[in-house]
Formats: C-alpha cells, structure tokens, sequence
C-alpha cells in the first residue's frame, strides 16, 4: 500500500503530523504549528483551508498493553524517577507556546497504540479535537491513557460518536495504528514531532512558527 503520507498534496496546503500523544515535544510542536496556520492564513486569504492529518507513532511500542508505572519508566529510560529535571528545558518551551505541563500529575506510562486507534478514527476539526483531548489529559491532568473508560470519554469529549469509539478499540483501529506507525518509520522517521508538507517537505523536531511557515512556502514554490 502507498504511504499516504506521501501522496501528491491538492489546491490546499497539507500538513501531515507524525506524532505521540506522550510527547511533550509534540504537544509544543501542535501549538507552533497553530501559529503557523494562522499566520499562512493571513498571509494567503481566500486560499483554500488548510488540511492537517495526524499519524501514528509509538516512542514506546514494547511497553505492555497496561502500560507501566511512570516512575519506573522514567527510572528505566532516565536514570531518575523525578520529572523535574528531566522536563525542564520541555517544560520551558511549553510555556512559551500557553502550555503549563504538569508533569508530576502522570502516574502511569501508556502503551499508546489505542490512543492512536480513537485518533485514526477522526478526522478533520474531529481530529483535531481528539488529539488535543488527549494531549491535554495526559499532560495537564495525568489521566491514565492505557484505561479503556478513560479512552472512551475522552472521545466522547472529543465528539467522536460510540460506534466510532468501538470501531477504533474493538475493531481494526489499532491494527491500522500499528501499520501507520510501521509507514512512519519506513519514510526514516526516527523522532517526533516530524511535520511533512505537501506530501514532500520534511520539518523535524518543534522547531517553531517560523521554521514551519518557511517549510510551507518553500513546499507551495513560494
């Protein structure tokens, strides 16, 4: 199967997210690349609206299905059960973007893949809305993303419908999350958040407003 991600880009910028709903950096990334659309929308009106689509990635994928106690993860990836140091350069540059991360609150490490199933299952401003209801429970009220009620309202929250909500879990959801996840690493993507334009420009890392408006013109010849 063809890499979507890849596909020709239409009359409207695309913007393809690779991404974890664990990752500070791409919770950074999501609120820099907001304010990279707003200024391509002043800068471009009357263009047609700009489509972003979010794409799946494990930065844990051995974790079990329960996921594991976030001291103990932190210990083992780290060296250290204690977030404070770990998150500070993060948790700076969250700040600057309007986040406020409270770290502390994250008790549990979760295995994502059905976290990444409801987001497979949504799409455009429902997409959107699923991503943003996940990064926030995780990173501002630690829920516990390896909890299947927990999964299932935060959905609900989102606006993703029961039957959507069952098809992403109890379906081929995370099937689907697993095989875009293998898609992402077979197109070298080793991090994230990795940003790709218009199906051909590539963007690495929360670099900032400005580094993805550049990304943006260079992709549509400007």
């Amino acid at each position: 199967m063809d890499n979507p991600i890849l596909e020709p880009a239409g009359e409207a910028l695309r913007v393809d997210v690779i991404s974890d709903v664990v990752c500070p950096w791409c919770y950074v990334g999501k609120r820099q690349l907001e304010a990279a659309l707003a200024r391509w929308r002043e800068a471009h009106p009357g263009a047609p609206e700009p489509l972003v689509r979010w794409h799946p990635f494990q930065l844990n994928p051995d974790l079990p299905e329960e996921g594991v106690a976030r001291a103990d993860y932190l210990r083992m990836k780290f060296g250290t059960p204690d977030p404070s140091s770990i998150y500070q350069r993060v948790g700076a540059a969250a700040r600057a973007v309007g986040l406020a991360p409270e770290f502390e609150k994250i008790a549990r490490q979760p295995n994502t893949l059905r976290a990444h199933a409801l987001v497979g299952a949504a799409h455009g401003e429902a997409q959107q809305a699923v991503v943003e209801r996940l990064f926030r429970a995780y990173f501002m009220e630690g829920a516990d993303l390896t909890a299947r009620d927990t999964l299932e309202a935060l959905a609900r929250e989102a606006g993703l419908s029961d039957e959507a909500i069952r098809e992403a879990l109890d379906g081929e959801g995370a099937q689907q999350a697993a095989l875009g996840d293998t898609e992402a690493r077979r197109l070298g993507v080793s991090g994230v958040p990795f940003f790709v334009i218009d199906g051909k420009l590539g963007v690495s890392g929360a670099q900032g407003a400005d580094a993805l408006v550049s990304a943006f013109e260079q992709a549509r010849g400007g």
